[in-house]
């Protein structure tokens, strides 16, 4: 099983997680927000037409029969909506910030979630850089380990068919039903027939652009004890899934290349900034060390939604906001900051960022810093 979780939601519960997440401005640090608040989802959906007026802006919740509709059609792609905290919840995830709420998975009943690793590389990789990427993930395979990546082309699908007979994990960037590039959809169905798995937080019907592919990175880093880098330019997604592991606290390692070759440019910048340079599979086995990501946990993974906080508190004064505002900048700070300068209580800061975040106002960034929306 992938997590070590022991909740199971009931079906009206998962009915109610899955309308909150799909709400307008509802990421996963203010689902985890309003559930603290409120105690559960279906309270929270209750409270979100006030907190709409006093957000200033309106909160589209899907409605029941929509949401009824995405769990049916999950079904019919063989795929099901796991929550965090319930036993099928992939434990690394728990480990990071922002981790989602709820995710859409299918098949990897049989993985090893516990040891994963994570090989992304260029799309339009070398000849050289795919055998390298085949030969690392047959032999990371051979050694125990699930090969973790996602499913472009290119390193991505390199690494996801040399892993075929030992399990690999592909993240998608968009709904179940719009994988990406079509030219891999086929490549799917083989990691569900070998018995791995695919995996995304995207509704059904989501076409992914651009930006949803460094979040999707976020979580090919999150599922992984450490990152391999192949091949990679200079700017490019490989190298935001290597920040993204960084700050996850995840080890980074990278191929090293020709310094004639742009696609090698991303990889040797990396071991010049002290990622672990690696030539074969041991090397990354044994970088790992005793690689384990609660060393650094950033939520608790045996969660539970508390009793409802403030759930009837007045509405805060306009005071506090603008006081809140005024300490905020596009650039992140700790909320311990905030409450330091501005003088605020805790609980009241809370609602403050809650009902700023629904507004669109903020937004929150690795660890648990907050910031002004950049427009």
């Amino acid at each position: 099983m992938p997590g070590r979780g022991t909740t199971t939601l009931t079906p009206a519960q998962r009915l109610a997680w899955l309308r909150l997440v799909r709400t307008d401005n509802v990421g996963p640090v203010t689902f985890r927000q309003l559930l603290n608040r409120f105690g559960s989802a279906e309270e929270a959906i209750a409270a979100l037409p006030d907190l709409s007026k006093r957000a200033g802006r309106p909160l589209n919740v899907i409605s029941q029969a929509r949401a009824e509709d995405e769990i049916a059609g999950l079904s019919r792609y063989g795929a099901r909506l796991v929550a965090q905290g319930e036993p099928d919840y992939p434990s690394h995830l728990n480990y990071i910030s922002g981790a989602p709420p709820l995710i859409t998975m299918a098949g990897g009943e049989r993985l090893d979630w516990q040891r994963s690793i994570g090989i992304v590389g260029a799309r339009t990789a070398s000849s050289a850089g795919v055998k390298m990427t085949r030969i690392l993930a047959t032999d990371l395979g051979a050694k125990g380990y699930v090969v973790v990546s996602g499913l472009a082309r290119g390193i991505d699908t390199a690494a996801h068919r040399a892993a075929l007979e030992t399990g690999t994990i592909a993240v998608l960037a968009g709904g179940f039903d719009r994988i990406y590039p079509d030219e891999n959809i086929p490549l799917a169905h083989d990691i569900l027939d070998n018995g791995g798995a695919l995996l995304t937080e995207m509704p059904l019907g989501w076409e992914p652009r651009a930006r949803d592919f460094p979040r999707r990175n976020r979580l090919v880093s999150g599922l992984s004890l450490g990152i391999v880098v192949v091949e990679a330019a200079k700017r490019s997604g490989s190298l935001i899934t290597a920040r993204l592991a960084l700050e996850q606290n995840r080890e980074v390692f990278a191929v090293p290349g020709s310094p004639l070759d742009p696609r090698a440019e991303g990889g040797n910048a990396l071991i010049q900034q002290g990622a672990r340079l690696i030539t074969c599979a041991e090397d990354i086995i044994e970088g790992l060390g005793n690689a384990d990501p609660s060393r650094t946990a950033l939520f608790d993974p045996e969660w539970r939604p508390p009793e409802a906080l403030m759930a009837d508190a007045a509405p805060l004064a306009e005071t506090d906001k603008a006081r809140v505002l005024e300490a905020l900048s596009t650039t992140p700070v700790e909320v311990d900051e905030l409450l330091a300068q501005t003088g605020i209580a805790p609980t009241a800061m809370q609602i403050v960022l809650l009902e700023l975040d629904l507004a669109g106002q903020i937004e929150w960034s690795s660890g648990q810093l907050v910031g002004l929306r950049h427009t």
